[in-house]
């Protein structure tokens, strides 16, 4: 081979990209042309050189900054979502307090307006009884004449005048047919049968053409009778009539009876 031949290059190893910047200090792209010759040929051999491009790299402290500052902002998102989800929660407790809460509100608004629609109906009816029975009914002068069990049994009578009607009721402010009669009875130690259709059978029968006050009065046959009434003298008696009408005083002479008991 001619002394005068090419000694063949070497390239350096190149290190690491870390071991570059912090030796060197370089911070950025950073560009360095390493000569390399070698040193097994003549003096007069001639020089090979090779240009190394380093990688841009990034400078330690401004790295940790940068991994700091996306470690925080992280941090942060994380925290502002579970601060809007408690709050979410806490409206959505809420709304559910305030449901519940109405609705107990209304419950017990409406139970106080039906107690106090009880309580005005209840004093309107015992007005009306009273009011009724003073200025709109009266006994015949019969009725004031009589005397002993026959005149505690009419005054009892009396005293539920405007009275309701309701069937199966049995006092003290509502009554049926049967259950005002059977009260008004025991009032003078008479235990009468509780059903129209027993009372009408309980005691003497008489006609009604012979009727005394305190006569037990029936409509339809006896023991099978659907309403009794008590006669009170000069052609009236008094019972709880229906529904419509509650209880009142009126004329045999527009309801006549099927016929009569005598248990006084």
């Amino acid at each position: 081979m001619s002394h005068t031949a090419h000694i063949p290059s070497h390239r350096k190893p190149r290190r690491s990209a870390s071991k570059l910047a912090l030796r060197a200090g370089v911070a950025g792209g950073v560009l360095s042309t390493i000569a390399v010759a070698g040193a097994a040929g003549p003096a007069n051999a001639e020089p090979v050189t090779e240009t190394i491009e380093m990688p841009t790299l990034t400078s330690g402290p401004s790295l940790s900054a940068a991994v700091s500052q996306s470690a925080e902002a992280t941090q942060e998102i994380a925290l502002d979502l579970e601060l809007q989800a408690q709050e979410n929660a806490a409206a959505v407790k809420a709304a559910q307090t305030a449901k519940k809460a109405k609705a107990e509100a209304d419950r017990k608004a409406e139970a106080k307006e039906k107690s106090e629609a009880k309580k005005r109906a209840d004093a309107e009816a015992q007005r009306a009884s009273r009011s009724s029975e003073r200025t709109t009914l009266s006994a015949s002068s019969n009725t004031s004449n009589a005397t002993g069990s026959a005149a505690t049994v009419v005054a009892f009578l009396k005293a539920q005048l405007g009275d309701a009607y309701v069937m199966g009721a049995t006092g003290p402010n509502s009554w049926d047919c049967s259950s005002l009669v059977q009260a008004a009875f025991r009032q003078v130690g008479v235990d009468l049968p509780r059903v129209s259709q027993d009372q009408s059978v309980a005691g003497t029968q008489v006609g009604t053409s012979n009727l005394q006050i305190g006569d037990i009065l029936y409509w339809g046959g006896a023991g099978s009778a659907y309403h009794v009434g008590v006669y009170i003298g000069d052609g009236q008696y008094l019972d709880a009539a229906n529904p419509g009408k509650g209880v009142v005083i009126q004329d045999l002479s527009g309801y006549p009876a099927s016929g009569a008991v005598r248990v006084l």
